[in-house]
C-alpha cells in the first residue's frame, strides 16, 4: 500500500484518543473549560458512567456566536495567541483540542449565552458534522451536553469498564477539581442522586468536608507559607488519619492537580521524622 493522506474525519477520530480516553476525560476538559470562563458555579451530571449521557452546566462568560463553529475546529483556542503566550498560561487549557476531539466520537449539544447578547446559540454536532445552528432563549452561561460517546468508534467504546468503573473514574475527578477550586460551587449528579454538593464559598476546609466527612476535615493542621512571591495553602491531617494508601493526599499547582514523588516524599519524610 502506498502513502496515503488521511482524510480528516479519520485524523480527528485518531486525535480524539490522545484528549477523550472515557467520560472522565470529557468531563475534565468541559469543567476547565467552564472554570477558565469564570464560572462559580458549575453542575455535572452523568448516566450510566458517562457513557450513555454527559451534561456540564455553568455560569461562565459564555461562547460568542460567531465563535461557536470556531470552538469546534482543532487547534482553536481564546487563551493564547502566539507561541511567546505559553510561558505565562494562567488558564487550565489552552491547547484547542478538546472541543474537536469530544465532537468527533460523541453526539455534542451546545447551548451558550454571553451577557450582551439577547439570545443564546444552540449548536449540535455529531461525530464531527454538523447538525444545528439555531438561536434560543438561554440563561448567561454554557450547557455542553454529550450522548453516546465513542457510539462511531466501537473498538473504542468496548473497551471501556463498566459504567459503575467509569463512575468512579468520575467522582475521582470531581473530588479533585472541588479540592483545587473551593471558590467554584460544585453539584456532582448520577443517575438522578447528588452524590457532592459544594458551596462555593472558597473555603477549602468545608471543601474538604463536602468531599471527605467530619472525620477527616475536624483534624486537619493548616498550612500557609510564603516565601519570594510562592505560596504554599492548605491541610495536612494529622497523624491519625494515616492510611496506607495515597487517596486522600492532593496536590495543586496553581488550581491544577498535579502529582509529584518529590512532594509526597518530602511530606511523608516530615511525618517519619517525628
Amino acid at each position: 500500500m502506498g502513502i496515503l493522506l488521511l482524510d480528516q474525519n479519520t485524523i480527528n477520530k485518531i486525535a480524539a484518543g490522545e484528549v477523550v480516553e472515557r467520560p472522565a476525560s470529557v468531563i475534565k476538559e468541559l469543567v476547565e473549560n467552564a472554570i477558565d470562563a469564570k464560572a462559580d458555579a458549575i453542575t455535572i451530571e452523568v448516566k450510566e458512567g458517562g457513557l450513555k449521557f454527559i451534561r456540564i452546566t455553568d455560569n461562565g462568560f459564555g461562547i460568542h456566536k460567531e465563535d461557536v463553529r470556531a470552538a469546534f475546529l482543532r487547534h482553536s483556542t481564546s487563551k493564547i495567541k502566539n507561541e511567546e503566550d505559553l510561558a505565562s498560561i494562567m488558564s487550565l487549557g489552552f491547547r484547542g483540542e478538546a472541543l474537536a476531539s469530544i465532537a468527533s466520537v460523541g453526539r455534542v449539544e451546545l447551548i451558550t449565552k454571553q451577557e450582551a447578547e439577547l439570545v443564546g446559540i444552540r449548536y449540535v454536532i455529531e461525530g464531527g458534522v454538523e447538525k444545528v445552528f439555531e438561536e434560543v432563549g438561554c440563561p448567561i452561561g454554557t450547557t455542553f451536553i454529550v450522548k453516546d460517546l465513542f457510539y462511531n468508534t466501537p473498538a473504542r467504546r468496548k473497551f471501556m469498564k463498566t459504567s459503575g468503573t467509569e463512575l468512579g473514574y468520575i467522582s475521582d475527578l470531581v473530588h479533585k477539581l472541588a479540592l483545587g477550586h473551593p471558590e467554584v460551587s460544585f453539584k456532582f449528579i448520577s443517575d438522578g442522586k447528588i452524590k457532592l454538593q459544594t458551596t462555593g464559598n472558597n473555603k477549602l476546609k468545608d471543601c474538604i468536608f463536602s468531599v471527605y466527612g467530619m472525620e477527616v476535615a475536624k483534624n486537619l493542621i493548616e498550612i500557609n507559607w510564603s516565601f519570594e512571591g510562592m505560596r504554599l495553602e492548605g491541610f495536612i491531617g494529622k497523624p491519625h488519619l494515616s492510611r496506607g494508601n495515597r487517596t486522600y493526599e492532593n496536590y495543586f499547582l496553581n488550581g491544577r492537580y498535579i502529582k509529584s514523588k518529590v512532594i509526597e516524599r518530602a511530606i511523608e519524610d516530615g511525618y517519619k521524622s517525628k
